[in-house]
């Protein structure tokens, strides 16, 4: 330990952060153990690096934006059943994977626990886990396959997550067979003369880095490499609090393989020129997602002459890749965004301090980032009645709420 605590002391002087072992002489034998494991593990040139960015004047380079083409699923008329078909023989032949992304808390809720245990109020109570779970299994029995299920989780809340599937016997999945979880990455949070923060555990006070992560963690916790033992090639990825999420879509499917692309990705049409939300589009010439922040309210407006919105379809989380495409984004890591957050930490005394406005920074990459990264992707437009009811919100706030997510699984699978 003694050799080890030196070898930390020195990297730390080297990067101005010996603050990160003021308390260490507090903790206990194996809190110490683990704060010099996980200062060991962090990468400090990149810290440095994106603390570099936070001073940096945000570049607005003149982008070239440009509506991106689109496919209506329920206008495709000969071509619906041409896609499914190819769809569904993939899918018999089982190759393809189902990635949750878990990593979440209830906490907007006001719920204790993982986003995934969350009842949304319905007479069965199941959880959002258990309504996954269900579409899944119902999906895979009709074409006599069990889908492989991967959730990646948080440092924060996976021991709950594995310790509520089992206590619901993995709802009908075996774990390490067709059920796997794996963890997201973090990255350290920093105040704002760059200095890591330390968190109340006494250790390095960690953030997820967002569900543009999911790439170099499915890498990493050699996900992909499951994947590949099982025959995979075909992986979806959504977002655990979309109750109505289809994850098993054949039309999808066949589209990204007959058109030969290695992304496609599913779209709901805005609900109002001002939406705010992310929409598809092309960004010098290439596949991205413009931030509703980013749109003039003309372009927002805009449309065509059918008089559809030119800038309409909203990302909503439904994303199928093809494992290479995984495995290629996940060799490099995306470029990180910074959040300007509250977040509370021990002093060097080792008093808790709640601030009341932000104070540290936050690194996330975005998932959409990556689709610069391919040529070509193909957007098939779906209808949010019948595949998207977030639960975001708590029902006080009235959108994208357990309320909303509620009515809209209700009507959809025709519940009383």
């Amino acid at each position: 330990m003694n050799n080890k605590l030196e070898e930390v002391k020195a990297v730390l002087k080297k990067y101005g952060q010996e603050h990160l072992l003021n308390g260490y002489d507090r903790l206990d034998e194996k809190k110490k153990k683990e704060l010099l494991d996980q200062i060991m593990n962090i990468d400090f040139e990149l810290v440095h690096s994106l603390y570099l960015t936070t001073k940096q004047e945000e570049k607005h380079q003149e982008d070239e934006i440009t509506p991106i083409d689109y496919l209506d699923k329920y206008q495709l008329k000969d071509e619906y059943k041409y896609y499914e078909n190819i769809g569904k023989k993939a899918i018999k032949e089982g190759k393809l994977a189902a990635v949750t992304m878990a990593g979440g808390q209830g906490t907007r809720l006001g719920h204790s626990g993982p986003k995934g245990t969350y009842d949304i109020g319905l007479n069965s109570h199941k959880s959002l886990f258990e309504l996954l779970a269900d579409a899944l299994k119902e999906e895979g029995s009709k074409y006599g396959v069990t889908i492989p299920w991967f959730i990646m989780t948080s440092r924060e809340n996976n021991k709950q997550t594995q310790e509520f599937f089992e206590k619901n016997k993995c709802f009908g999945y075996q774990k390490d067979k067709n059920l796997f979880f794996f963890i997201q990455g973090e990255l350290p949070m920093m105040d704002t003369e760059g200095k890591l923060l330390i968190g109340e555990d006494g250790l390095v006070k960690l953030a997820a880095d967002g569900h543009g992560g999911i790439y170099e963690s499915l890498v990493k916790n050699k996900m992909t490499e499951q994947m590949r033992h099982l025959g995979i090639e075909w992986v979806f990825i959504g977002g655990v609090d979309n109750c109505l999420v289809k994850m098993v879509d054949p039309v999808l499917m066949g589209i990204a393989i007959d058109k030969q692309v290695t992304v496609a990705c599913k779209s709901v049409v805005k609900a109002n020129p001002k939406e705010k939300v992310g929409v598809f589009c092309k960004r010098n010439g290439k596949p991205n997602v413009i931030e509703y922040s980013e749109i003039t309210d003309q372009m927002a407006e805009a449309t065509d002459d059918k008089g559809e919105l030119l800038y309409g379809e909203s990302h909503i989380l439904c994303n199928l890749f093809s494992i290479n495409a995984i495995e290629r984004m996940g060799a490099t890591p995306l470029p990180y965004h910074v959040a300007y957050k509250k977040a509370k930490y021990l002093d060097k005394e080792g008093n808790l301090v709640e601030p009341t406005s932000p104070n540290a920074y936050k690194f996330e990459a975005f998932l959409f980032d990556a689709f610069g990264k391919v040529d070509d992707m193909a957007i098939l437009r779906v209808k949010r009645e019948e595949e998207f009811a977030p639960v975001k919100n708590s029902d006080d706030v009235g959108v994208d709420c357990p309320k909303t997510a509620r009515n809209l699984y209700q009507k959809f699978y025709h519940l009383d």
